[in-house]
């Protein structure tokens, strides 16, 4: 088992997340010994979705304004549709996410998340895979959009689906037992 008890993670989300996406990892996470902030736009509890339904809801554990990539050691983007489309509309959010790739720490999305990796220009030139209906944004970002459970690409790791969480999460925690390493 992965002991990740000096590892500190950021997740983004807002209403419309995937709550797979987003509840699954966090709790790897937490299990493998890591700290988790969820940052949102309010402090309000967010509520995500499961095939369009709406699910279960989380209370985030800070806003946007209030972190900054050097507090974390990684940051974890859970997709659905409504949630990265929100986010990437916030500033914060943008910055954040450039932060993070700015600093060559890692960075972690799965499905429609990436749109937040377009939207701060961190793709061109890097591999990673999402969800089908954004390949084409993402390309057109000048990303290497390829269809597998999950990409990674130095610091940055991807992934298409719900399916695809347990590939996904031990990816991340894998990458950041390599950074709890060196650390």
């Amino acid at each position: 088992m992965a002991n990740l008890q000096n590892a500190r993670v950021l997740m983004l989300a807002t209403d419309g997340f995937e709550e797979s996406e987003l509840f699954e990892p966090r709790q790897a996470l937490l299990d493998a010994g890591a700290q988790v902030t969820l940052a949102s736009i309010k402090t309000d509890a967010i509520t995500g979705e499961t095939a369009g339904e709406k699910g279960k809801s989380i209370t985030p554990d800070t806003t946007l304004d209030q972190v900054t990539p050097d507090q974390f050691d990684a940051l974890v983007l859970p997709g659905g549709v409504g949630n990265p489309d929100k986010m990437r509309m916030q500033e914060k959010a943008i910055d954040i996410v450039r932060g993070f790739m700015d600093a060559d720490k890692l960075v972690a999305a799965i499905c429609h998340a990436p749109w937040l990796l377009a939207e701060a220009d961190v793709v061109a030139g890097r591999q990673l895979t999402s969800w089908p209906s954004i390949r084409t944004d993402l390309a057109n970002a000048g990303a290497d959009v390829v269809d597998q459970e999950v990409v990674t690409d130095r610091n940055l790791i991807t992934s298409r689906k719900p399916d695809d969480i347990p590939a996904f999460n031990r990816a991340v925690i894998a990458a950041l037992e390599e950074v709890s390493a060196t650390a």
